[in-house]
């Protein structure tokens, strides 16, 4: 486990090995941000109308679960983060590893539903430019 100073912030530079061990607690934390997600969705419309009567006393079934999911987006991008993975895009459960590739930091690149880190992308760049991963 490397770390690396980057101005004031100390980035952990993963290895294959150790970004791939973290896949399953991934899956399991971004499946539950894309449910919290569905729940705000669905209920968006409800806590509209409830916010705009709330100066009335309004409240709305709807509130319990929309805070609940709330906090279980919040928990569980907060768990993500304490593993030093680097979400990109909670829609698509999109994450990057920083990662040592040929002397330079890179980011390993990996989306939920993938069994296995298989790309990398440099920093500058994104998911559209990540080329496979060639392990020796």
């Amino acid at each position: 486990m490397a770390h690396r100073e980057e101005g004031q912030n100390l980035e952990k530079v993963f290895t294959l090995s150790e970004a791939n061990r973290l896949i399953p607690h991934l899956e399991e934390h971004l499946s539950a941000v894309k449910r919290g997600k569905e729940v705000l969705i669905r209920t968006k419309q409800e806590i509209k109308k409830a916010s705009s009567k709330a100066q009335f006393g309004g409240g709305s079934f709807a509130g319990p679960p929309y805070i609940t999911a709330l906090e279980q987006i919040s928990e569980n991008l907060q768990s993500v983060q304490e593993m030093a993975v680097l979400v990109k895009d909670v829609d698509i459960g999109l994450c990057d590893f920083p990662y040592l590739l040929d002397g330079r930091i890179v980011h390993l690149c990996w989306r939920l539903g993938e069994s296995e880190i298989r790309w990398w992308h440099e920093v500058s760049s994104g998911y559209r430019d990540r080329q496979p991963l060639e392990v020796q």
